[in-house]
C-alpha cells in the first residue's frame, strides 16, 4: 500500500463494511431505518467475508478483491435491480427504494474500485522470502571504498 488512493480505497471499504454492521444492527432489532436488508443472514455472512477481505486487500492479494468484487456484486446487484425496478414501472417510489438503491450502486462501484485499484497496482509484486531481506535491505549492502579487504591478512 504505498499511494494515499490506495489507502483511501481500503478506508472506504472499511467504512461501508461499518455501515452495512448498523444497517444489519437495526434490521435485527427492528429499528426503523431507510435502508433494509434483502436478507439479514445473507448480510450476515457477507461481513464476515467483508472482514477476509480487508484483510487480503490490505496485504495486497489479488484475491480478496475479486471475492469482494463477487459478493458485493451477487448481493448488492439483485438489491439495486429490485429498487430501481418500480421506479421504472411508474409506481410512486418511496425514499427508502432511493436509499436502498443509492447504497447498493456505492457498494458496487466500492468493490468495483478496490478490483480495479488491485489490478492496476504496480506494487504488488511477488516475493521471495528467501532473498527478499537481504536485497531490499540497504543496511546489508557492502560500501566498497580504498580501505577495501584484499584478503592479505596480516597475524601477530
Amino acid at each position: 500500500m504505498r499511494t494515499f488512493a490506495n489507502w483511501m480505497i481500503a478506508m472506504l471499504m472499511i467504512l461501508y463494511w461499518g455501515f452495512r454492521i448498523v444497517v444489519a444492527y437495526m434490521a435485527a432489532s427492528y429499528s426503523e431505518f431507510l435502508i433494509v436488508p434483502i436478507n439479514l443472514t445473507v448480510e450476515v455472512v457477507l461481513l464476515f467475508i467483508t472482514v477476509i477481505c480487508i484483510v487480503l486487500v490490505f496485504k495486497r492479494n489479488i484475491l480478496g478483491g475479486i471475492i469482494y468484487f463477487i459478493s458485493y456484486f451477487g448481493y448488492f446487484g439483485i438489491n439495486l435491480f429490485k429498487s430501481i425496478i418500480p421506479v421504472f414501472a411508474g409506481e410512486s417510489a418511496q425514499v427508502s427504494n432511493y436509499m436502498t438503491a443509492f447504497t447498493s450502486l456505492l457498494a458496487i462501484i466500492l468493490a468495483f474500485a478496490v478490483l480495479l485499484d488491485l489490478v492496476v497496482d504496480k506494487g504488488r509484486k511477488p516475493k521471495d522470502k528467501k532473498t527478499d531481506w537481504f536485497y531490499t535491505n540497504e543496511e546489508f549492502d557492502r560500501k566498497l571504498d580504498e580501505r577495501a579487504d584484499t584478503n592479505n591478512y596480516k597475524t601477530l
